[in-house]
């Protein structure tokens, strides 16, 4: 098999998705060398227009079937504005692929959430739960995450996303390297830091990852000051990772998205190895 080279946008709260689907609002880019799957991507270029309601703007993605009911058996303060919600899964024929979202249904309340899940398909086989990162906004479902749910509250899930799961562009290529650029307003809105800081350590040379705070009004830690930048993702972070076998993910708002595309555009990286979600 060959080897290529992926580079990967995103916002990391969208690796986790807030308040439409959770991981938003903190921008990221990452850079990896050909991933050997991409499920839960889009090329082409996106337009912010009014917001729409979850299900109105994913009414035509692909569903699930099975609806199961879940019940929350954890809460955890990732930061200051994002809860983790561990759910426990009653449905034992629930699955899920990475990179796919649920419809989050919470007993009266009408509108409909949907979520980004940040954890992995193998601790739902091995324990029976999944993980959602929940941003606090005004919109209802992640109102209700951040101010309403307690323990043993119960809701109903139902997994979707772009297209169905499909291997895409990149599986026919081992992993090579992956370089990930994330950007938040400070140090404590990066989340799962610590996770990434120990895949940096357990695959020296093979991940990497760049830390852009925007607003930082304290000092870095003198664990994350090695890997910190103070200023946004710049056109010259990415063009020293431009090449004809790098892909690009890009996962965060619609304006960081917009953005991002755009340098990569100006750089000549072609639209088919830029990829981002714009479901929400």
């Amino acid at each position: 098999m060959a080897h290529a080279t992926v580079c990967v946008g995103f916002t990391v709260p969208q690796l986790l998705r807030g308040a439409s689907r959770i991981f938003p609002t903190h921008p990221a880019l990452a850079v990896l060398r050909h991933s050997a799957f991409c499920y839960c991507t889009v090329n082409g270029t996106i337009k912010s227009k009014r917001k729409m309601d979850h299900l109105e703007r994913t009414a035509n993605n692909f569903r699930q079937e099975v609806i199961s009911q879940a019940k929350v058996c954890g809460i955890t303060n990732e930061s200051e504005t994002v809860k983790r919600l561990r759910l426990s899964i009653a449905n034992k024929d629930f699955t899920f692929k990475a990179g796919q979202w649920v419809d989050f249904f919470i007993p009266g309340v009408s509108v409909v959430g949907g979520f980004s899940i940040c954890s992995s398909p193998g601790l739902l086989e091995r324990e029976g739960v999944l993980e959602l990162a929940v941003k606090h906004t005004a919109h209802p479902p992640a109102h209700w995450v951040h101010t309403e749910c307690t323990l043993d509250s119960e809701v109903a899930l139902r997994v979707g996303d772009l297209h169905g799961y499909q291997e895409g562009k990149g599986n026919a290529y081992k992993m090579g390297t992956v370089k990930l650029y994330y950007s938040a307003k400070n140090t404590s809105e990066l989340l799962f830091k610590k996770h990434l800081l120990g895949l940096m350590n357990t695959f020296p040379g093979k991940i990497a990852c760049r830390f852009h705070v925007t607003r930082q009004s304290s000092r870095v830690c003198e664990e994350l000051q090695p890997h910190v930048t103070e200023r946004r993702i710049s056109e010259k972070d990415l063009e020293k990772h431009v090449s004809e076998d790098t892909l690009w993910y890009i996962c965060g708002p619609p304006p960081m998205i917009e953005s991002v595309s755009k340098l990569l555009s100006n750089l000549g990286v072609p639209r088919d190895s830029v990829f981002f979600e714009k479901w929400w």
